[in-house]
């Protein structure tokens, strides 16, 4: 596998998006952009990205299978097929909370629940 950063995308989710987005643009002074959601189950707003410089691009994000709150937040972590995560959850202690899903151009994610009840998702190109 090739070496990467651990950290590659990140979900703040909330229960309303314009109060959020309201929120973090006027905490960050910057403008958040629509973001088009091929799977047609979330709303997004992303945080100004430039996906080839450092660091990782975010997003808030209304969704069916997830909350703000504790554990509101989640991190994903690049791989090279989150299938082989989503095969492992279980054994590892874990549940799956969105199977393998498309995000279109982006690839795919993968969101699981670890062994202490946080979010925690995958994130890869095939």
């Amino acid at each position: 596998m090739t070496k990467m950063n651990a950290v590659g995308w990140f979900d703040i989710y909330v229960d309303d998006l314009d109060r959020a987005v309201g929120f973090y643009e006027a905490m960050l002074d910057t403008k958040l952009e629509p973001m088009p959601d091929p799977s047609g189950e979330m709303q997004m707003m992303t945080f100004p990205t430039e996906m080839t410089a450092y660091g990782a691009g975010g997003a808030l994000t209304k969704a069916p299978y997830a909350g703000p709150g504790v554990g509101g937040t989640i991190v994903y972590f690049m791989v090279e097929d989150c299938a082989t995560q989503e095969e492992r959850a279980t054994s590892a202690g874990g549940s799956v909370a969105q199977p393998k899903t498309s995000i279109g151009e982006f690839g795919w994610i993968l969101v699981c629940q670890d062994t202490e009840g946080n979010m925690v998702g995958f994130h890869s190109m095939q």
